[in-house]
């Protein structure tokens, strides 16, 4: 289940970038700030739920990803590629993990199992005072 996101709920806000580059640097505000409020987006609700549940520190605690591309020293590069990892966590938290069916062990790995049990026992039997 894949929830696209409209670019018109994404605010860029332009500001200038970080790192070398000059004077040009200084001047120029070609990094971009997407801000993407996921309560006021048109996402499905479960998606939403399982968005602001993630652990990432681009999520706020009201609910807004921040996600600041400057990579780039096009505006437009640096708009683009900011949406493309909006979209990227998105698809994350849409995505549903499988849920585990529980298997027995096999025979074969229960023997493995306590045959090395067994070896340790025995090493750890031979660490006692030698008898005379």
């Amino acid at each position: 289940m894949s929830a696209a996101i409209h670019p018109l709920e994404v605010e860029f806000i332009a500001i200038r970038a970080q790192g070398p580059g000059g004077q040009n640097v200084n001047k120029v505000s070609c990094a971009v700030h997407a801000r993407f409020d996921v309560k006021a987006s048109s996402l499905p609700d479960a998606v939403k739920e399982r968005l602001l549940a993630l652990h990432d520190g681009r999520i706020t605690r009201d609910g807004v990803v921040v996600i600041k591309a400057q990579e780039s020293r096009s505006l437009e590069r640096n708009k683009e590629d900011a949406l493309r990892r909006l979209q990227e966590l998105v698809d994350q938290a849409s995505s549903v993990a499988k849920a585990r069916k529980a298997t027995r062990p096999t025979l074969g790995s229960q023997r493995r199992r306590v045959e090395g049990k067994v070896r340790a026992g025995k090493i750890k039997a031979l660490r006692g005072r030698v008898a005379e």
